[in-house]
């Protein structure tokens, strides 16, 4: 496997859809495990496979829990099955660095998926821990936070996208 860094906004493997896990073994935890590393390192608390350059349908969280180490969370093949509400909320992202802005979600999910095992699981949650699970499994499915922005809004960053496009598109071709 290739090294594994953040793919920047205008890396193809951003916009494509995630194959399913199917095989949950060691190089699933060793992914994973790094995948948290990356994502600490860079102060997020979200990071989907796609981010990392692994075409897989699964991502790592690492929820804030006050005064502690974060809560490292694991989800592979999610679905969200059911949604509620709407709120908004000012996102960023690793992949689109530099660039904040409000995005308006439902504020409670329920979902089914896999953990680090394959053992499968349903949860229903809502605040942050549903915003970032949104956000990333957007990105299991090709979408990026700047594709739900209003028309007026993503008009305002269009300059900023398509220089990070750039950066993104010539950091792919070096690891060709």
């Amino acid at each position: 496997m290739s090294t594994m860094d953040i793919r920047i906004y205008g890396d193809s493997i951003l916009r494509k859809l995630s194959k399913p896990v199917d095989s949950f073994d060691e190089q699933l935890m060793a992914v994973a495990e790094k995948m948290y590393e990356i994502m600490f390192e860079a102060d997020g608390i979200g990071l989907a496979a796609p981010q990392v350059g692994v075409s897989k349908a699964f991502l790592v969280i690492g929820m804030p829990v006050e005064d502690e180490e974060p809560e490292r969370l694991f989800f592979a093949n999610p679905v969200i099955l059911e949604s509620r509400g709407e709120d908004s909320f000012e996102e960023g992202c690793l992949s689109v660095p530099d660039i904040r802005a409000d995005v308006i979600r439902p504020e409670w999910i329920k979902l089914k998926y896999q953990d680090i095992h394959g053992k499968e699981h349903t949860l229903e949650t809502d605040g942050l821990l549903a915003r970032v699970l949104q956000h990333e499994i957007d990105h299991l499915n090709g979408i990026l936070f700047v594709d739900r922005l209003t028309p007026a809004r993503k008009s305002l960053l269009k300059n900023d996208l398509q220089k990070l496009a750039k950066k993104g598109a010539k950091s792919e071709a070096d690891l060709a």
